[in-house]
Protein backbone atom coordinates (compact mmCIF):
# COMPACT_ATOMS: atom_id res chain seq x y z
CA UNK A 1 0.00 0.00 0.00
CA UNK A 2 3.15 2.05 0.97
CA UNK A 3 4.23 1.57 -2.85
CA UNK A 4 1.09 2.51 -4.13
CA UNK A 5 0.81 5.81 -2.18
CA UNK A 6 4.48 6.83 -3.70
CA UNK A 7 3.69 5.77 -7.24
CA UNK A 8 0.27 8.14 -6.83
CA UNK A 9 2.32 10.82 -5.34
CA UNK A 10 4.93 10.77 -8.44
CA UNK A 11 2.40 10.18 -11.08
CA UNK A 12 0.06 12.84 -9.42
CA UNK A 13 2.69 15.67 -9.61
CA UNK A 14 3.89 14.42 -13.02
CA UNK A 15 -0.16 14.63 -14.27
CA UNK A 16 -0.77 18.03 -12.75
CA UNK A 17 2.63 19.76 -14.15
CA UNK A 18 1.91 18.41 -17.62
CA UNK A 19 -2.29 19.69 -17.25
CA UNK A 20 -1.19 23.08 -16.04
CA UNK A 21 1.85 23.39 -19.31
CA UNK A 22 -1.57 22.67 -20.87
CA UNK A 23 -3.70 25.73 -18.96
CA UNK A 24 -6.00 22.71 -17.98
CA UNK A 25 -6.52 22.08 -13.80
CA UNK A 26 -4.00 19.66 -12.77
CA UNK A 27 -6.34 17.96 -10.61
CA UNK A 28 -7.99 16.70 -13.85
CA UNK A 29 -4.35 14.72 -14.33
CA UNK A 30 -4.57 13.24 -11.06
CA UNK A 31 -8.11 11.85 -11.59
CA UNK A 32 -6.64 10.45 -14.66
CA UNK A 33 -4.37 8.46 -12.90
CA UNK A 34 -6.59 7.42 -10.88
CA UNK A 35 -8.96 5.79 -13.57
CA UNK A 36 -5.62 3.99 -15.20
CA UNK A 37 -4.58 2.44 -12.44
CA UNK A 38 -7.53 1.75 -11.21
CA UNK A 39 -9.62 -1.50 -11.01
CA UNK A 40 -11.25 -0.41 -14.34
CA UNK A 41 -8.06 -0.74 -16.22
CA UNK A 42 -4.92 -1.67 -15.55
CA UNK A 43 -6.60 -3.19 -11.55
CA UNK A 44 -2.97 -2.16 -10.41
CA UNK A 45 -3.86 -0.62 -7.32
CA UNK A 46 -3.58 -2.29 -3.76
CA UNK A 47 -7.49 -3.28 -2.59
CA UNK A 48 -6.41 -2.05 1.38
CA UNK A 49 -5.72 1.49 -0.31
CA UNK A 50 -8.87 1.64 -2.09
CA UNK A 51 -10.41 0.40 1.12
CA UNK A 52 -9.29 3.64 2.74
CA UNK A 53 -10.07 5.70 -0.19
CA UNK A 54 -13.56 7.52 2.08
CA UNK A 55 -11.23 8.67 5.11
CA UNK A 56 -8.65 10.26 2.60
CA UNK A 57 -11.10 11.72 0.77
CA UNK A 58 -12.56 12.98 4.04
CA UNK A 59 -9.07 14.54 5.43
CA UNK A 60 -8.83 15.91 2.14
CA UNK A 61 -12.16 17.67 2.67
CA UNK A 62 -11.53 19.16 5.93
CA UNK A 63 -8.67 20.54 4.69
CA UNK A 64 -9.89 22.45 1.90
CA UNK A 65 -12.98 24.01 4.38
CA UNK A 66 -10.01 24.48 6.92
CA UNK A 67 -8.55 26.93 4.28
CA UNK A 68 -11.98 28.97 3.99
CA UNK A 69 -12.26 29.31 7.80
CA UNK A 70 -8.70 30.81 7.80
CA UNK A 71 -9.60 33.32 4.98
CA UNK A 72 -13.15 34.70 6.05
CA UNK A 73 -12.87 37.88 8.53
CA UNK A 74 -15.78 38.64 10.56
CA UNK A 75 -15.93 42.33 8.74
CA UNK A 76 -16.92 40.43 5.36
CA UNK A 77 -18.96 38.12 6.76
CA UNK A 78 -21.19 40.53 8.24
CA UNK A 79 -21.36 42.80 5.11
CA UNK A 80 -22.21 39.51 3.19
CA UNK A 81 -24.00 37.30 5.83
CA UNK A 82 -27.59 37.72 4.37
CA UNK A 83 -26.15 36.92 0.85
CA UNK A 84 -24.43 34.49 1.75
CA UNK A 85 -27.09 32.56 3.40
CA UNK A 86 -28.70 32.71 0.25
CA UNK A 87 -26.41 32.00 -2.16
CA UNK A 88 -25.80 28.66 0.14
CA UNK A 89 -29.08 27.18 -0.12
CA UNK A 90 -31.09 28.23 -2.86
CA UNK A 91 -28.85 27.27 -6.06
CA UNK A 92 -28.08 24.17 -4.35
CA UNK A 93 -31.67 23.12 -4.00
CA UNK A 94 -32.66 24.04 -7.70
CA UNK A 95 -30.37 22.36 -8.77
CA UNK A 96 -31.16 19.22 -7.30
CA UNK A 97 -34.71 19.18 -8.07
CA UNK A 98 -34.00 19.78 -11.83
CA UNK A 99 -31.46 16.72 -11.26
CA UNK A 100 -33.76 14.92 -10.07
CA UNK A 101 -36.94 15.25 -12.35
CA UNK A 102 -34.25 14.98 -15.05
CA UNK A 103 -32.79 11.85 -13.93
CA UNK A 104 -35.93 9.81 -13.08
CA UNK A 105 -37.20 10.83 -16.46
CA UNK A 106 -33.72 9.84 -18.49
CA UNK A 107 -32.06 7.39 -16.92
CA UNK A 108 -35.37 5.06 -15.24
CA UNK A 109 -34.41 6.09 -11.82
CA UNK A 110 -37.02 5.92 -9.12
CA UNK A 111 -37.33 9.54 -7.23
CA UNK A 112 -35.21 8.36 -4.71
CA UNK A 113 -32.19 7.46 -6.34
CA UNK A 114 -32.34 10.69 -8.93
CA UNK A 115 -32.44 12.53 -5.60
CA UNK A 116 -29.49 11.18 -4.45
CA UNK A 117 -27.87 11.59 -7.77
CA UNK A 118 -28.93 15.35 -7.41
CA UNK A 119 -27.14 15.86 -3.90
CA UNK A 120 -23.99 14.37 -4.94
CA UNK A 121 -23.26 16.71 -8.58
CA UNK A 122 -25.20 19.54 -7.09
CA UNK A 123 -22.21 20.82 -4.64
CA UNK A 124 -19.80 23.75 -5.90
CA UNK A 125 -16.25 22.13 -6.09
CA UNK A 126 -13.87 24.54 -3.22
CA UNK A 127 -10.89 22.69 -4.33
CA UNK A 128 -11.14 24.69 -8.18
CA UNK A 129 -13.25 28.09 -6.27
CA UNK A 130 -11.53 28.43 -2.82
CA UNK A 131 -7.85 28.93 -4.62
CA UNK A 132 -9.15 30.95 -7.15
CA UNK A 133 -11.00 32.96 -4.76
CA UNK A 134 -8.28 33.43 -2.38
CA UNK A 135 -5.89 34.32 -5.44
CA UNK A 136 -8.62 37.33 -6.35
CA UNK A 137 -8.71 37.98 -2.67
CA UNK A 138 -4.76 39.05 -2.17
CA UNK A 139 -5.23 40.65 -5.64
CA UNK A 140 -8.11 42.84 -4.32
CA UNK A 141 -9.82 42.47 -7.14
CA UNK A 142 -13.50 42.89 -6.25
CA UNK A 143 -12.72 43.22 -2.62
CA UNK A 144 -14.58 46.59 -2.72
CA UNK A 145 -17.83 44.96 -3.04
CA UNK A 146 -16.08 41.47 -1.30
CA UNK A 147 -17.37 39.63 -3.94
CA UNK A 148 -14.17 36.94 -3.55
CA UNK A 149 -15.33 36.34 0.62
CA UNK A 150 -18.90 36.22 -0.66
CA UNK A 151 -18.16 33.17 -3.26
CA UNK A 152 -15.97 31.85 -0.96
CA UNK A 153 -17.75 31.22 2.06
CA UNK A 154 -21.26 30.61 0.00
CA UNK A 155 -19.64 27.76 -1.65
CA UNK A 156 -18.57 26.26 1.83
CA UNK A 157 -21.73 26.49 2.92
CA UNK A 158 -23.30 24.85 -0.04
CA UNK A 159 -20.82 22.17 0.23
CA UNK A 160 -21.74 21.34 3.84
CA UNK A 161 -25.41 21.77 2.77
CA UNK A 162 -25.78 19.49 0.19
CA UNK A 163 -23.61 16.85 1.82
CA UNK A 164 -25.75 17.03 4.74
CA UNK A 165 -28.99 16.37 2.57
CA UNK A 166 -27.02 13.45 0.98
CA UNK A 167 -26.58 11.64 4.21
CA UNK A 168 -30.11 11.48 4.50
CA UNK A 169 -30.83 11.10 1.49
CA UNK A 170 -28.59 7.87 1.30
CA UNK A 171 -29.68 6.21 5.00
CA UNK A 172 -33.67 6.22 3.20
CA UNK A 173 -32.62 4.28 0.86
CA UNK A 174 -30.63 1.58 2.17
CA UNK A 175 -33.13 1.36 4.85
CA UNK A 176 -32.32 3.66 7.86
CA UNK A 177 -34.84 4.90 10.00
CA UNK A 178 -34.90 8.27 8.95
CA UNK A 179 -37.76 11.12 9.81
CA UNK A 180 -38.37 13.67 6.85
CA UNK A 181 -39.71 16.01 8.74
CA UNK A 182 -36.98 15.61 11.44
CA UNK A 183 -34.42 15.72 7.96
CA UNK A 184 -35.42 18.91 7.31
CA UNK A 185 -35.17 20.41 10.58
CA UNK A 186 -31.93 18.76 11.41
CA UNK A 187 -30.16 20.95 8.44
CA UNK A 188 -30.39 24.57 9.90
CA UNK A 189 -29.97 23.08 13.60
CA UNK A 190 -26.95 21.16 12.54
CA UNK A 191 -25.61 24.18 10.87
CA UNK A 192 -26.12 26.12 14.04
CA UNK A 193 -25.08 23.55 16.31
CA UNK A 194 -21.74 23.07 14.06
CA UNK A 195 -20.89 27.04 14.06
CA UNK A 196 -21.23 26.98 18.37
CA UNK A 197 -18.91 24.43 18.81
CA UNK A 198 -16.47 25.10 16.34
CA UNK A 199 -16.20 28.88 18.30
CA UNK A 200 -15.72 26.98 21.22
CA UNK A 201 -13.13 25.13 19.81
CA UNK A 202 -11.36 27.97 18.26
CA UNK A 203 -11.27 29.46 21.70
CA UNK A 204 -9.67 27.07 22.95
CA UNK A 205 -7.06 25.92 20.34
CA UNK A 206 -6.05 30.03 20.36
CA UNK A 207 -5.80 30.37 23.52
CA UNK A 208 -3.72 27.26 23.91
CA UNK A 209 -1.32 27.98 21.51
CA UNK A 210 -0.74 31.39 23.20
CA UNK A 211 -0.31 30.07 26.46
CA UNK A 212 2.48 27.07 24.98
CA UNK A 213 3.53 28.84 21.78
CA UNK A 214 3.60 25.96 19.80
CA UNK A 215 6.13 25.61 16.28
CA UNK A 216 3.75 26.62 13.41
CA UNK A 217 3.79 22.95 11.94
CA UNK A 218 2.31 21.75 15.28
CA UNK A 219 -0.39 24.25 15.45
CA UNK A 220 -1.67 23.17 12.10
CA UNK A 221 -1.42 19.51 13.08
CA UNK A 222 -3.43 20.36 16.21
CA UNK A 223 -6.11 22.25 13.62
CA UNK A 224 -6.40 19.36 11.31
CA UNK A 225 -6.40 17.13 13.70
CA UNK A 226 -9.00 18.83 15.98
CA UNK A 227 -11.38 18.85 13.10
CA UNK A 228 -10.97 15.32 12.29
CA UNK A 229 -11.85 14.53 15.76
CA UNK A 230 -15.22 16.75 15.51
CA UNK A 231 -16.38 14.97 12.55
CA UNK A 232 -16.08 11.49 15.24
CA UNK A 233 -18.08 13.92 17.49
CA UNK A 234 -20.65 14.37 14.53
CA UNK A 235 -20.83 10.58 13.74
CA UNK A 236 -21.03 9.80 18.28
CA UNK A 237 -24.07 12.50 17.92
CA UNK A 238 -25.55 10.84 14.74
CA UNK A 239 -29.34 9.62 16.15
CA UNK A 240 -29.13 11.97 19.14
CA UNK A 241 -28.43 15.78 18.34
CA UNK A 242 -27.79 16.83 14.38
CA UNK A 243 -24.11 18.88 14.22
CA UNK A 244 -21.92 19.58 11.18
CA UNK A 245 -18.61 18.98 11.80
CA UNK A 246 -17.40 20.65 8.82
CA UNK A 247 -18.57 23.51 9.64
CA UNK A 248 -16.76 23.28 13.01
CA UNK A 249 -13.80 23.49 11.63
CA UNK A 250 -14.59 26.52 9.50
CA UNK A 251 -15.38 28.34 12.56
CA UNK A 252 -12.58 27.30 14.59
CA UNK A 253 -10.46 29.01 12.11
CA UNK A 254 -12.90 31.95 11.62
CA UNK A 255 -12.06 32.12 15.30
CA UNK A 256 -8.49 32.32 15.25
CA UNK A 257 -8.32 34.28 11.78
CA UNK A 258 -10.53 36.69 14.50
CA UNK A 259 -8.36 36.87 17.26
CA UNK A 260 -5.03 35.94 16.29
CA UNK A 261 -4.78 37.22 12.51
CA UNK A 262 -1.09 36.89 12.09
CA UNK A 263 -1.34 33.10 13.43
CA UNK A 264 -4.16 32.14 11.09
CA UNK A 265 -2.42 33.29 8.18
CA UNK A 266 0.75 31.23 9.45
CA UNK A 267 -1.74 27.75 9.53
CA UNK A 268 -3.48 28.81 6.34
CA UNK A 269 -0.07 29.07 4.19
CA UNK A 270 0.49 25.58 6.17
CA UNK A 271 -2.50 24.28 5.03
CA UNK A 272 -1.80 25.25 1.11
CA UNK A 273 1.22 22.86 1.78
CA UNK A 274 -0.25 20.39 2.87
CA UNK A 275 -3.59 20.62 0.39
CA UNK A 276 -0.72 19.70 -2.27
CA UNK A 277 -0.54 15.93 -1.26
CA UNK A 278 -3.83 15.97 0.14
CA UNK A 279 -5.55 17.21 -4.03
CA UNK A 280 -3.45 14.32 -5.21
CA UNK A 281 -5.15 11.74 -3.12
CA UNK A 282 -8.35 13.13 -3.23
CA UNK A 283 -8.90 13.06 -7.17
CA UNK A 284 -6.58 10.10 -7.52
CA UNK A 285 -8.32 7.69 -5.30
CA UNK A 286 -12.22 9.07 -6.76
CA UNK A 287 -10.96 8.33 -10.18
CA UNK A 288 -9.70 4.65 -8.97
CA UNK A 289 -13.46 4.05 -8.56
CA UNK A 290 -14.39 4.58 -11.53
CA UNK A 291 -16.21 2.08 -14.02
CA UNK A 292 -14.87 3.36 -17.41
CA UNK A 293 -17.88 2.01 -19.77
CA UNK A 294 -20.92 3.69 -17.62
CA UNK A 295 -18.99 7.21 -18.09
CA UNK A 296 -19.38 6.31 -21.67
CA UNK A 297 -22.76 4.94 -21.43
CA UNK A 298 -23.84 8.34 -19.67
CA UNK A 299 -22.35 10.35 -22.67
CA UNK A 300 -25.23 12.62 -24.42
CA UNK A 301 -27.98 11.98 -21.20
CA UNK A 302 -25.19 12.76 -18.77
CA UNK A 303 -23.93 15.92 -20.24
CA UNK A 304 -27.96 16.69 -20.81
CA UNK A 305 -28.45 16.25 -16.99
CA UNK A 306 -25.68 18.12 -15.70
CA UNK A 307 -26.48 20.69 -18.25
CA UNK A 308 -29.60 21.55 -17.35
CA UNK A 309 -28.89 21.01 -13.21
CA UNK A 310 -26.47 23.93 -13.75
CA UNK A 311 -29.50 26.21 -15.74
CA UNK A 312 -31.48 25.19 -12.84
CA UNK A 313 -28.68 26.76 -10.53
CA UNK A 314 -27.33 29.47 -12.81
CA UNK A 315 -31.16 31.06 -12.31
CA UNK A 316 -30.94 30.83 -8.13
CA UNK A 317 -28.07 32.57 -8.30
CA UNK A 318 -29.13 35.42 -10.38
CA UNK A 319 -32.23 35.57 -7.78
CA UNK A 320 -29.99 35.46 -4.93
CA UNK A 321 -28.46 38.67 -6.08
CA UNK A 322 -31.22 40.68 -7.23
CA UNK A 323 -30.92 44.21 -5.53
CA UNK A 324 -27.46 43.27 -4.45
CA UNK A 325 -24.92 46.29 -5.69
CA UNK A 326 -23.10 43.91 -7.75
CA UNK A 327 -22.97 44.80 -11.77
CA UNK A 328 -24.63 42.03 -14.53
CA UNK A 329 -20.75 41.05 -15.72
CA UNK A 330 -20.24 40.87 -11.54
CA UNK A 331 -23.44 38.74 -11.27
CA UNK A 332 -22.10 36.76 -13.98
CA UNK A 333 -18.90 35.97 -12.40
CA UNK A 334 -20.55 34.84 -9.28
CA UNK A 335 -22.32 32.25 -11.47
CA UNK A 336 -19.42 31.02 -13.26
CA UNK A 337 -18.24 31.05 -9.80
CA UNK A 338 -20.77 28.46 -8.51
CA UNK A 339 -20.42 26.44 -11.85
CA UNK A 340 -17.39 23.73 -11.44
CA UNK A 341 -17.37 20.34 -9.68
CA UNK A 342 -14.87 18.81 -8.61
CA UNK A 343 -14.29 18.14 -4.39
CA UNK A 344 -17.70 16.45 -3.59
CA UNK A 345 -18.49 15.26 -6.04
CA UNK A 346 -14.64 13.12 -5.06
CA UNK A 347 -15.54 12.59 -1.86
CA UNK A 348 -18.94 11.54 -1.87
CA UNK A 349 -19.31 10.39 -5.46
CA UNK A 350 -18.36 6.49 -4.71
CA UNK A 351 -21.16 6.73 -0.90
CA UNK A 352 -24.28 5.31 -2.58
CA UNK A 353 -22.63 2.49 -4.67
CA UNK A 354 -20.52 1.64 -1.07
CA UNK A 355 -23.54 1.94 0.55
CA UNK A 356 -25.61 -0.34 -1.49
CA UNK A 357 -23.29 -2.97 -1.66
CA UNK A 358 -22.72 -3.06 2.22
CA UNK A 359 -26.31 -3.42 2.05
CA UNK A 360 -26.49 -6.00 -0.33
CA UNK A 361 -28.48 -4.38 -3.22
CA UNK A 362 -28.29 -3.91 -6.40
CA UNK A 363 -25.74 -1.70 -7.16
CA UNK A 364 -26.56 -0.55 -10.56
CA UNK A 365 -27.89 3.18 -9.57
CA UNK A 366 -25.12 3.65 -7.37
CA UNK A 367 -22.75 2.85 -10.19
CA UNK A 368 -24.60 5.23 -12.26
CA UNK A 369 -24.25 7.83 -9.88
CA UNK A 370 -20.17 7.81 -9.41
CA UNK A 371 -19.82 7.81 -13.22
CA UNK A 372 -22.17 10.88 -13.63
CA UNK A 373 -20.33 12.52 -10.34
CA UNK A 374 -16.86 12.17 -12.54
CA UNK A 375 -18.48 13.41 -15.91
CA UNK A 376 -19.41 16.32 -14.10
CA UNK A 377 -15.70 17.02 -12.89
CA UNK A 378 -14.50 16.43 -16.34
CA UNK A 379 -17.15 18.54 -17.89
CA UNK A 380 -17.01 21.73 -15.58
CA UNK A 381 -13.94 21.35 -13.53
CA UNK A 382 -11.37 22.52 -16.63
CA UNK A 383 -14.02 24.94 -18.21
CA UNK A 384 -15.27 26.39 -14.77
CA UNK A 385 -11.60 27.22 -13.62
CA UNK A 386 -10.58 28.98 -17.07
CA UNK A 387 -13.56 30.87 -17.26
CA UNK A 388 -13.63 32.37 -13.72
CA UNK A 389 -10.01 33.17 -13.82
CA UNK A 390 -10.34 34.70 -17.16
CA UNK A 391 -13.97 36.58 -16.04
CA UNK A 392 -12.39 37.33 -12.64
CA UNK A 393 -9.46 39.02 -14.21
CA UNK A 394 -11.42 41.19 -17.12
CA UNK A 395 -14.44 42.31 -14.34
CA UNK A 396 -13.23 42.42 -11.06
CA UNK A 397 -11.62 45.81 -10.07
CA UNK A 398 -8.83 46.04 -7.92
CA UNK A 399 -9.94 47.80 -5.02
CA UNK A 400 -7.56 50.01 -3.15
CA UNK A 401 -4.91 49.10 -0.53
CA UNK A 402 -5.32 51.09 3.11
CA UNK A 403 -2.57 51.78 5.33
CA UNK A 404 -3.78 49.24 7.27
CA UNK A 405 -3.68 46.36 4.39
CA UNK A 406 -0.15 47.73 4.10
CA UNK A 407 0.67 46.89 7.44
CA UNK A 408 -0.71 43.74 7.68
CA UNK A 409 0.80 42.68 4.16
CA UNK A 410 4.20 43.40 5.68
CA UNK A 411 3.90 41.54 8.56
CA UNK A 412 2.69 38.40 6.72
CA UNK A 413 5.62 39.12 4.30
CA UNK A 414 7.83 38.42 7.52
CA UNK A 415 10.38 35.62 6.39
CA UNK A 416 10.86 34.88 10.61
CA UNK A 417 8.17 32.23 10.05
CA UNK A 418 8.05 28.96 12.59
CA UNK A 419 8.99 25.61 11.02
Amino acid sequence: MALNIAELIVLGLLADWIFRRCSIPGFIGMLLVGVLLGPSVLGYLNPDLLAIGPDLRTIALVIILLRVGFELSRKVLHRVGGRVLLLAFLPAILEMLVITLMGSRLLGMTWLESAMLGSVIAAVSPAVVVPLMIRFTKQRKGAAKDIPSMVMAAASVDDIFVIVAHSALVGLYVGHQVNVVWQAVAVPVSLCLGAVVGVLVGVGLYRLFDRFNPRATKRVLMVVATSILLLRVQDLLTGYLPMAGLVSAMALGFVILEKREHMAHEISAKLAKIWVFAEILLFSMVGAQVNISLVWQAGLVGLAIIATGLIGRACGVMVCLVRSRLTIRERLFVVFAFCPKATVQAAIGASPLMAMRAAGMETGPGETILALAVLSILLTAPLGAWIIRYWGDRVLEVAPESDTDARDAALESDPTDQN
